[in-house]
């Protein structure tokens, strides 16, 4: 009897052990995940043209290692974010539109209103989720399920380093671990760096500006001569190496403060550019992009070194396209030519961004498609690449995966899909498409509807990328049609309006 009882406890262990290494197995055969998103980065931001041909900027921009990510991958020449970051960064993290989760301005300060809008003459602005995303029900912030936390329980190990911006000051996400971060790295609830420069602290201060801004976390690099971009990069391989030594597949979310103002002097590539001709500020702005390209190749070089390229994916995207209006060189609204506008605008240049995929075995190198996007498709798709294939979450998904796109480069598999966007807020400066509106795009076409004078413009992309073109008052039928479209979709995410202080009522949808 006590040597069937001894064998059934060896068997029991056996079995104990191979279901455990068994799931080990299956664990570490699951890729690595590195998002790699850049703040403020417009489409023309880059040496890699994302048109069907190259631009002055392309050549004015030195980026050898998106050149050389794009070599090995798939590159998106209509992949859109939100004009502005708060928006892009919850999409992202929820799966839902902008429109459903209602995190539709940046956040900073607990239930706090922007000064823009409360200072407004003429629209009274929705009480929005200005506290950002929340993993627990939270007044004025969408409770929803993140993707770290979804990737946490699929067995991974989840890193944050660089901007967060999830959640306002004193709400559980503003720090990026409650949101399903295993480690965070200078992550908190400010959406631009006190300074880039370790010898500021990376404080605010040296401009007089708010400690809210001051980057944490980093105190070891206080006083040092170094570039954040660098000091972040250091601590992402750090965490990266902590996931090796566990055995486990990592999920890095690489969110650099760059390019996001303040335009400070990286003085490892700013010369050049000076040299080239740019004025100070455009050198500056470059050798911030120069600089974030160079952590790019880091991770490129770290991955490769620690022959963990083959099983790692990496995603290239922006939260939103180029500043353009104010605080740059040159003509404001010219710098993503040939698109029209930046930051904060609904035009394509402040929704369309650089984008590329590398997925070794699957993705095609030195390829482009066409096929347009949007920023909350990465939810479902990065789950798809982590082999989650079944899941409930808390929140409604909006995103659609994009997979398939890349295994199979076909024109036109999502022309015949909405993309909605919707800002029921002010954002502060003037310019083409800045301002309250919602929008749809369907095909080649586009329909902004501005909430202030309750009017309308249309355009065609492939005739008309720069959208000098307002189609509205020659083309009513097209108005028409996706004005429905886009109220339909509206009312069913039960989208929030600003009301005009003139009349008291709410604006209107764009069809009633």
């Amino acid at each position: 009897m006590k040597n069937l009882f001894f064998l059934i406890l060896v068997l029991l262990f056996l079995e104990s052990c191979s279901e455990e290494n068994q799931s080990e197995t299956e664990i570490q055969s699951k890729p690595n995940i590195v998002l790699f998103l850049v703040d403020d980065m417009g489409w023309q931001d880059t040496s890699v043209p994302f048109w069907n041909k190259r631009t002055p900027f392309n050549d004015r921009y030195h980026t050898p290692n998106m050149e050389r990510l794009a070599a090995k991958g798939m590159k998106f020449t209509q992949a859109y974010a939100t004009p502005v970051c708060s928006p892009t960064r919850i999409s992202l993290m929820t799966g839902m539109n902008a429109a459903r989760h209602r995190v539709t301005n940046w956040t900073l300060h607990k239930d706090a209103l922007q000064p823009m809008e409360t200072n407004h003459k003429e629209l009274t602005f929705p009480r929005w989720n200005v506290n950002g995303v929340s993993p627990v029900p939270l007044d004025l912030a969408v409770h929803a399920d993140a993707l770290p936390a979804m990737l946490q329980k699929a067995g991974y190990f989840t890193i944050h380093s660089g901007k967060a911006h999830f959640g306002a000051i004193d709400t559980p996400a503003e720090d990026p671990k409650a949101i399903g971060f295993d480690i965070n790295i200078a992550g908190h609830a400010a959406g631009g760096p006190g300074s880039y420069l370790g010898k500021n602290n990376f404080s605010a201060q040296w401009r007089g500006g708010s400690e809210v801004w001051d980057i944490p976390g980093l105190e070891k690099y206080h006083g040092q001569d170094i570039f954040l971009s660098e000091a972040l990069t250091i601590e992402a391989k750090s965490a990266m190496d902590s996931a090796v030594s566990k055995k486990k597949p990592f999920f890095m979310y690489m969110s650099h403060y760059a390019v996001h103002t303040p335009i400070e002097t990286d003085k490892r590539f700013f010369q050049k550019y000076l040299d080239m001709g740019l004025d100070e500020t455009e050198a500056k702005y470059a050798a911030l992009v120069e600089g974030m390209d160079k952590s790019l190749g880091d991770i490129l070089d770290y991955l490769e070194e620690r022959k963990l390229a083959d099983n790692t994916i990496i995603l290239f995207m922006s939260d939103n396209g180029g500043l353009s209006v104010h605080g740059r060189g040159g003509e404001p609204n010219t710098h993503n030519k040939p698109l029209s506008s930046g930051k904060g605008s609904i035009h394509e240049g402040g929704i369309r961004t650089p984008m590329i995929v590398k997925w070794p075995g699957v993705v095609a190198p030195n390829t482009s498609n066409d096929n347009y996007l949007i920023i909350e498709d990465f939810y479902p798709t990065i789950l798809e690449m982590a082999g989650v294939e079944s899941y409930n979450t808390i929140q409604t998904i909006d995103g659609k995966s994009f997979s398939a796109l890349l295994a199979n480069n076909t024109p036109g598999q999502t022309q015949d899909r909405p993309l909605f966007w919707h800002y029921p807020n002010e954002w502060g400066p003037k310019g083409p498409g800045i301002g309250a509106f919602s929008a749809v795009r369907l095909g080649d076409w586009k329909l902004i509807y501005y909430h202030l004078n309750e009017d309308y413009e249309l355009f065609n992309l492939k005739n008309d990328i720069g959208e000098l073109n307002n189609k509205a008052h020659s083309n009513p039928e097209k108005v028409k049609a996706l004005a429905e479209v886009l109220t339909s979709f509206l009312k069913e995410v039960d989208a929030q309006f600003p009301i005009h202080k003139s009349s008291g009522e709410k604006v209107s949808f764009p069809l009633n």
